[in-house]
């Protein structure tokens, strides 16, 4: 049994057309990783009873405390929605709302020791469960992957550049456990 080569050119095919297929063929395995890691996201979600916002939520106040009208753009929610996301958040004891020091009127959240337990044990969780598909890289695989993945998603807002899962130590910590 052979095994094409999918960067490999065919007979009679142009260079856009290789361009083509090859974009359509990344575009397909982002997708299918999307839906892989959307799959994870959304179990680990339930487990905790937590929509994919909320953990969302979480994952972002892990390591730092933002305006509300930040979390809000980050999100892409208006300023009622986000009220509700957060209060639901304050009920369950997640999230504490606390006054801005430098903007009066504005008000930071930030996680609570409840939900700093919940949202590391849920990226723990999350690790654990794509690391199957992580495992099969080798170191050298693992660090080009981050950084081109990290590369298309630079021009985005600064705030996607918040470590979402692992925290900021994610590849090193990736690293020391191989």
């Amino acid at each position: 049994m052979t095994t094409s080569d999918p960067a490999a050119p065919t007979a009679g095919a142009s260079q856009g057309d290789l361009r083509g297929d090859l974009q359509v063929s990344l575009i397909d395995a982002l997708v299918q990783a999307s839906f892989v890691t959307m799959a994870v996201l959304n179990r680990v979600g339930a487990e905790h009873d937590l929509s994919l916002t909320q953990l969302r939520v979480l994952a972002i106040l892990r390591d730092r405390r933002v305006k509300m009208s930040e979390l809000a753009d980050y999100l892409g929610l208006d300023k009622s929605t986000i009220s509700g996301l957060v209060g639901r958040a304050e009920k369950r004891g997640l999230i504490q709302r606390i006054p801005n020091p430098v903007d009066r009127r504005g008000v930071d959240v930030v996680l609570s020791a409840a939900g700093m337990d919940l949202a590391e044990r849920g990226a723990a969780e999350i690790a654990r469960s794509l690391s199957p598909l992580t495992s099969t890289l080798t170191r050298a695989e693992t660090h080009r992957l981050t950084a081109l993945l990290e590369r298309m998603l630079e021009p985005r807002s600064p705030l996607l550049s918040i470590r979402l899962l692992v925290g900021a130590g994610s590849l090193a910590q990736c690293d020391a456990d191989r």
